[in-house]
Order: structure tokens, then C-alpha cells, then sequence
């Protein structure tokens, strides 16, 4: 539980850190990790309020989705250079 409370501080800290850069340099990738950080924080949040087995299957697809976002986001970020 400790494990999962840190985790979703951490992702807490990314979203705002997301934004923030976001704001200022009006680029899509820090948002876009932004919100999928925010995603897992969501997926760690259920997870503490003891929901992880009912909705296991929609933790994964979530989960992933976030995960697929972050590689669009670094993808979009080579793709700038």
C-alpha cells in the first residue's frame, strides 16, 4: 500500500511538472506525459481504495494506454529534432 501511495504522489508531481512545462513552451509531449501519468496515478488510486481485482482488466487496458502514450509523446519528441 505504502508502495502505491508514493507512486501516485510521484505521478501527482509529474502531471502539475507536465503542465507547467506545457504552459510555457507550448510543446504537446510534457502534456501529453503529463496526462499519462495522471492515468497511472488514476490506476494507483484504485488500486489503494482496494479495486484492483474488480477491475483488473480495466487496470490493464489503462495501464497500457498510458504506457503507449508516453512512447508517442518520446516518439513525437525524435520526430522534433
Amino acid at each position: 500500500m505504502a508502495l502505491n501511495v508514493i507512486n501516485t504522489v510521484l505521478c501527482i508531481v509529474i502531471v502539475i511538472l507536465g503542465c507547467l512545462t506545457y504552459k510555457k513552451d507550448r510543446k504537446m509531449p510534457p502534456l501529453f506525459i503529463g496526462i499519462a501519468f495522471g492515468i497511472f496515478g488514476i490506476s494507483h488510486i484504485f488500486t489503494i481504495i482496494g479495486l484492483e481485482g474488480s477491475l483488473l482488466n480495466f487496470l490493464i487496458a489503462i495501464r497500457a494506454i498510458a504506457y503507449l502514450l508516453v512512447v508517442f509523446a518520446l516518439f513525437v519528441m525524435v520526430k522534433e529534432k
